[in-house]
């Protein structure tokens, strides 16, 4: 070389050093952070994957936990439910004891009844203290809150409703085909010559009824009435005949009617429905479930209740006698409530699960007979009262109201809870593993990068010092 005043061997010499820095630095910071990727520039699509990756990694991080709290809430509140359930079946003692009053004094009657308010004042206060960082429970806190119900609507109990954002959500319900009840038809104002004997029954008991001479219709509708609480079949005069009803409606319920001795075929006429052709010795209908649509949805008909299961809406609707003997349109709005837990990777729909969880007050256990505050002291269905009958349906519809909302409970545990942790955890695993392998320094070929930048750094600034001695070569021209 003989120009002196541009070095261009020393120009590329620092050039490629320069480089070999930045290699050596880029490894160096990759090592240090254990990721390979540190800003946009080292992968611009590897840096929006992660950070989607990532996004997702903490969503579902949440929802395990979220979940995992959720199991402990329904854990808590299904622990006072089973000591409820347990006073419940006490209270079936006492009462089996009450109705034994042949063999009971009144001062035991009494004792009882007095076991019977201290087990409801207990229910009364575990379903106001039962609950989780402050949040209750059981008292109604997280049982859904319905508008008006209409008049076609006898109840609305709502299991489980997704409320986006919390907007009402309204429930609209047309019965496509009507709910009906076992029934059958005695005709004949003065229905034998001779004593005739009856059988009457329902799927809720069966009795035989027997009849003078010359008996009247109104002598057989209060026959058949003085022991509708045994046969579950009551009696009316429609269209000049007895009309005889299972108390319940659907395909589970039926009356039957059997002549068993003293029929005469001029004036005993047995009649399914409206066929007034018919004359049997015996007969049974059955009743009929509602069929219905909500929300569009076809809903499952039982009776008069209509079921409902969707991703958005779990829900039990019972219609009046009236609206599920008609072709009803009707409606009812939910509101607000419900414990809405988040257990997905996204606060969505998708990711929201809820659930409704009624008031297990005294106040609120019990059926159309009544509700179980009503066995308290003083109250119409108390021990020492004649409604002993009455007493034992609410305590068993008492005892199915605590057990469906325990099974329910557990299922939610169980089969959306549970499950949910298990999938999110394998979800976890994966998706991890996947941006892990985006953007985490692959320290073996990293090491081995770091060490060929130190060679190369090493060698680069050996050469640059030589390349900026090459120009006093020129000296010995000048001799």
């Amino acid at each position: 070389m003989s120009r002196i005043n541009t070095n261009v061997t020393a120009l590329l010499s620092a050039r490629v050093l320069n480089l070999n820095n930045a290699s050596l630095n880029k490894s160096l910071e990759r090592l240090s952070t254990g990721l390979r990727i540190n800003r946009g520039a080292d992968d611009p699509a590897g840096l929006i994957a992660s950070e989607n990756l990532r996004k997702q990694i903490r969503g579902t991080e949440t929802g395990v936990k979220n979940a995992e709290r959720a199991i402990n809430i329904i854990g808590t509140a299904e622990g006072a439910l089973a000591e409820i359930n347990t006073m419940l079946l006490d209270l079936q003692g006492l009462l089996g004891e009450a109705a034994n009053s042949g063999g009971m004094s009144t001062e035991e009657i009494n004792a009882n009844q007095s076991q019977v308010d201290s087990i409801l004042n207990s229910v009364n206060r575990i379903s106001n203290s039962t609950e989780f960082a402050g949040i209750k429970l059981l008292n109604g806190n997280l049982d859904y809150t319905t508008g008006t119900l209409p008049a076609a609507i006898a109840d609305a109990t709502v299991k489980a409703a997704k409320l986006i954002d919390g907007a009402a959500m309204t429930v609209a319900v047309a019965v496509t085909t009507s709910a009906n009840t076992g029934v059958a038809f005695l005709s004949g104002a003065q229905l034998t010559s001779t004593a005739m004997t009856l059988r009457v029954g329902s799927n809720r008991g069966t009795t035989d009824l027997t009849f003078a001479a010359s008996t009247t219709q109104a002598n057989v509708l209060a026959g058949v009435n003085a022991v509708k609480e045994i046969t579950g079949v009551s009696a009316a005069i429609s269209a000049g005949a007895i009309a005889l009803r299972s108390k319940d409606f659907g395909t589970d319920a039926y009356v039957s009617i059997s002549i068993l001795s003293g029929q005469s075929a001029a004036v005993a006429n047995m009649v399914l429905n409206t066929d007034n052709a018919s004359n049997n010795a015996s007969i049974s209908d059955t009743g009929v479930d509602v069929v219905a649509t909500v929300n569009g949805t076809s809903g499952t008909g039982k009776g008069k209740k209509i079921t409902v299961r969707t991703s958005m809406l779990d829900a039990e609707i019972t219609l009046t006698n009236a609206a599920a003997m008609a072709a009803t349109t009707t409606s009812v709005s939910i509101t607000g409530g419900g414990a809405d837990f988040a257990i997905g990777s996204r606060v969505d729909a998708i990711g929201m699960e809820s659930i409704g969880v009624k008031n297990v007050a005294p106040t609120s256990l019990g059926g159309v007979d009544g509700m179980l505050n009503t066995i308290k002291s003083g109250m119409t269905n108390e021990l020492s009262g004649n409604n002993l009958y009455t007493a034992q349906r609410i305590i068993d519809d008492s005892i199915k109201d605590i057990s469906t909302l325990r099974g329910r409970l557990g299922a939610f545990q169980k089969n959306i809870l549970e499950t949910n942790v298990n999938s999110l955890q394998i979800s976890l695993e994966n998706v991890t593993a996947s941006e892990s392998a985006i953007r985490d320094a692959d320290f073996a070929s990293e090491t081995a990068a770091l060490t060929r930048a130190q060679i190369l750094v090493q060698a680069n600034t050996s050469v640059l010092s030589m390349a900026n001695t090459m120009p006093q070569s020129v000296l010995a021209l000048l001799g």
